[in-house]
């Protein structure tokens, strides 16, 4: 193990993910969503066969045990990442930022429901905490909705998020069984083959041409973003998860950043101190997850062989 090389790491993959979200904001004005869901998914694939390549993975990346798994996977990522992509055409990055990180606290509910894990009342505080922080940076959406159209669409553009971040929260849920008869390498690989082939069908509802700069930023999103996930991914094989995992949280910084100085956003008080509890909660959540998986590591070593 080396603890510093993989918190390196996700910071790098962090940084990579917020600049793939400031790629695709930067075409949403004029591409449609499923459109850039397919670049981001296309675009990566040369990225992820070279690396499941050069690791001596790539027979076990195409190697299924569960094909179905993948389609449901697929289907329940690619509509996460494009509803996250449809929203950054009518929030500010930060903000989008901040209501994702309700994907977390979601995961612990859907996994007591679909998985029964036992959940106390340590993680229930957390999530309902987080959840009074996800209706502080709501509020503001939700009291406009009698507004003008530009204060609708971003009301229905934070619906999105959350809509999304549902969704995300379904799939790492599912992946938990997944991992229990595919290889890593396979959920990575065919969830960039299954998001590619989904993201097509949304061509009737008026896929456009993309302008030169339009294109860049939609192929650049594409490489950054299979950048991210190998440095995401290599960031595990060198700490703990519970070790690496808060450090997700560094993507508001790296939003804030972008977003103010590439699209001159600035956020509001009441989006910031709404973003200070999700994250203070999804940290709750993470240090408990940590104590737990501790206590479990201590009860597997004192069993009788």
């Amino acid at each position: 193990m080396h603890p510093l090389k993989g918190i390196l790491l996700k910071l790098v993959a962090v940084s990579c993910f917020i600049v793939m979200s400031s790629l695709i904001k930067a075409s949403t004005p004029h591409v449609p969503a499923g459109e850039a869901v397919f670049f981001r998914s296309f675009c990566s694939l040369p990225i992820i066969v070279g690396w499941l390549a050069a690791r001596g993975d790539l027979s076990t990346g195409m190697r299924v045990a569960n094909p179905m798994a993948h389609v449901w996977r697929g289907f329940i990522g690619t509509t996460s990442m494009g509803c996250g992509f449809a929203a950054l055409a009518f929030l500010p990055l930060p903000e989008v930022t901040a209501l994702g990180y309700t994907m977390p606290l979601l995961v612990v509910v859907f996994a007591a429901m679909f998985l029964g894990e036992k959940v106390g009342i340590f993680r229930i505080g957390a999530v309902v905490l987080g959840l009074c922080g996800v209706m502080v940076v709501l509020e503001p959406r939700v009291t406009t909705l009698g507004g003008d159209m530009v204060e609708i669409t971003q009301a229905a553009g934070a619906l999105l998020v959350l809509f999304g971040a549902t969704c995300g929260a379904l799939a790492q849920v599912h992946i938990r069984n997944m991992v229990k008869t595919e290889q890593t390498s396979a959920i990575v690989f065919w969830f960039s083959i299954t998001a590619t082939a989904m993201s097509l069908l949304t061509i009737p509802f008026g896929w456009v041409m993309p302008t030169p700069f339009e294109a860049t930023a939609l192929i650049c999103a594409g490489l950054v973003g299979g950048v991210g996930q190998i440095f995401l991914t290599s960031s595990y094989r060198f700490a703990d998860a519970s070790l690496v995992a808060p450090f997700d949280y560094a993507s508001m910084l790296f939003a804030l950043l972008i977003g103010y100085f590439a699209f001159g956003e600035v956020p509001t008080a009441q989006m910031l101190i709404g973003a200070a509890i999700i994250i203070a909660a999804g940290v709750i959540i993470l240090i408990r997850e940590r104590q737990l998986g501790l206590q479990r590591a201590k009860a597997q070593q004192s069993k009788t062989p």
